[in-house]
């Protein structure tokens, strides 16, 4: 498995918790680590594939994000900004998944 630039090890990679962070800071560090997990993709050489397959955790943190500051946030722009977020982010990534349906596996 091949990890993307920049992420992992020395890049985006996991954050330890201060002993009394909030729930927000828990849950922003847990969806941050998933995200990057989950964009270890094994690249196929397809530039096309591989790019829809790394941008489709990438954009799902962004909504888990999102969902964070609509559960603890309390400021209305940025609260409207993680609702746009949300529903961008959700159509690029049916709009990515149909792309990789659709494009050959190699």
């Amino acid at each position: 498995m091949t990890m993307m630039p920049g992420h992992g090890a020395g890049g985006h990679g996991s954050a330890t918790a201060p002993v009394n962070a909030s729930p927000a800071t828990q849950a922003f560090i847990a969806a941050n680590d998933r995200m990057h997990r989950d964009m270890a993709v094994t690249y196929s050489g397809n530039a096309d594939r591989d790019f829809a397959a790394g941008m489709i955790p990438h954009h799902q943190g962004a909504i888990d994000m999102a969902r964070i500051v609509l559960e603890h946030g309390r400021d209305p722009e940025v609260r409207a900004l993680a609702e746009s977020i949300i529903r961008d982010q959700e159509r690029e990534i049916a709009q990515m998944r149909a792309i990789m349906a659709r494009l050959p596996a190699q």
